[in-house]
């Protein structure tokens, strides 16, 4: 521990554009008490300078292995750590640390420690989906090594996609974890199959029906089910980044979804159907792309079937009694009235609800607030919070559940 007792953490940063938003990570580690030692790599000073990291960090910039005061900064750095963090982890740092090359003050020092590493990835959208990034993030993660994904949204060039870095409060959020020792595994050894996003059922082929839901929350789970130690099956109808180490399942339709989680929960530990699944779709499908000058078509809905309730009579049909099935509602009114009937009428062990017409909750946001209402009765209100922290609080619950079995 650094003086005072606080926490001495290594912040690298490595040359990519969200190498700005490492300040910000900075001077948030230092408000919460934490010794920063900032490491730039040299290319990274071409994106930011030292100056400001020298008046925000704990100690100066160390940059370069040859000529800073000691003749081995890389190993005092990597034995006087208590976590690494590097943010931006771009994919030639990724490559480098996979592969155990150490030509710089950075690489050598993760090389050097025996401390917790976290790395928050960077870069373009088809670079982050080149499966060589996604092979060395996988490499490393069997190491050890923490991996914050990148979101989506707006990136260098002015297109969207995923790979921007992960938001300055959640990385370090996940560093305070770690820190605090909370880097619990007691799921491993399960299989937890979760579903995300809004299903899309097709009027002809080009429209559909679907709804707000983008799926963030489900891919959160994903993700801390996966950190907590369990084999972990994501079925989604979204393309947003997904954990190392997740096995994704991409559909569109209710119909679709519905196949793929009925073959995957024989053998679930746990299921959790995050996704909005259509209520309703068209009953007949055009052919062909439907015109205005056609006239106004007639659209008849039926509905699609439902997939918790059938995962609940398959689980009493097949005596698999040891399987804790999740739901969510989403609702804008009588949340817990509606929640409560859905526990019931389905069959399952915890429903999930959420106002989504509430500021911050629900649908698109990052945030979410929810009430878990438990079939043994029990209600577990969870205030605004990411939905990484309400993606905790469901597991929280979960695990509860399959200790009293």
């Amino acid at each position: 521990m650094a003086g005072a007792g606080r926490p001495y953490v290594v912040l690298g940063v490595s040359a990519g554009i969200a190498a700005y938003k490492a300040v910000e990570v900075c001077r948030r580690l230092v408000d919460a008490g934490i010794h920063v030692a900032p490491v730039l790599t040299q290319r990274a000073t071409q994106f930011v300078g030292k100056t400001t990291f020298d008046a925000l960090a704990s100690e100066p910039v160390q940059s370069s292995l040859w000529d800073e005061a000691s003749p081995i900064p890389h190993t005092k750095l990597g034995q006087r750590a208590d976590l690494i963090l590097v943010a931006p982890a771009t994919a030639d740092l990724l490559a480098r640390y996979a592969n155990g090359l150490a030509d710089d003050l950075l690489t050598t020092t993760l090389i050097a420690t025996r401390a917790p590493v976290i790395v928050c990835p960077a870069m373009h959208t088809e670079m982050w989906e080149h499966p060589a990034v996604q092979r060395n993030l996988e490499t490393l993660r069997e190491r050890g090594v923490i991996v914050v994904p990148p979101e989506e949204g707006r990136l260098a060039g002015g297109d969207s996609g995923t790979g921007r870095l992960a938001d300055p409060s959640l990385i370090v959020e996940r560093v305070l974890e770690v820190l605090a020792g909370d880097d619990r595994r007691d799921l491993a050894g399960l299989r937890v199959v979760i579903t995300a996003g809004g299903t899309r059922e097709p009027i002809d082929p080009v429209r559909f029906v679907t709804n707000r839901s983008s799926g963030k929350q489900g891919h959160a789970l994903a993700e801390v089910a996966r950190h907590r130690g369990a084999e972990v099956v994501l079925v989604t109808t979204t393309k947003l980044a997904v954990a190392p180490g997740v096995v994704v399942e991409r559909v569109e339709t209710a119909a679709q979804m519905e196949q793929a989680v009925l073959a995957q929960a024989t053998r679930a530990d746990v299921v959790v159907m995050a996704a909005a699944v259509a209520d309703f779709r068209p009953k007949v499908v055009a052919e062909t792309k439907l015109h205005k000058a056609d006239g106004l078509p007639e659209l008849v809905l039926e509905p699609t079937s439902d997939i918790l309730a059938e995962l609940g009579r398959r689980r009493r049909q097949e005596n698999r009694s040891s399987q804790v099935l999740v739901g969510f509602a989403a609702e804008t009114d009588a949340v817990t009235e509606r929640a409560t009937g859905k526990l019931a009428a389905k069959g399952v062990d915890l429903m999930v609800a959420n106002d989504v017409s509430a500021p911050g909750v629900g649908f698109d946001h990052d945030t979410n607030a929810v009430t878990i209402l438990g079939a043994d009765g029990t209600v577990t209100e969870v205030p605004l919070a990411r939905k990484h922290a309400i993606a905790d609080a469901v597991f929280d619950r979960v695990v509860a559940l399959l200790s009293e079995q």
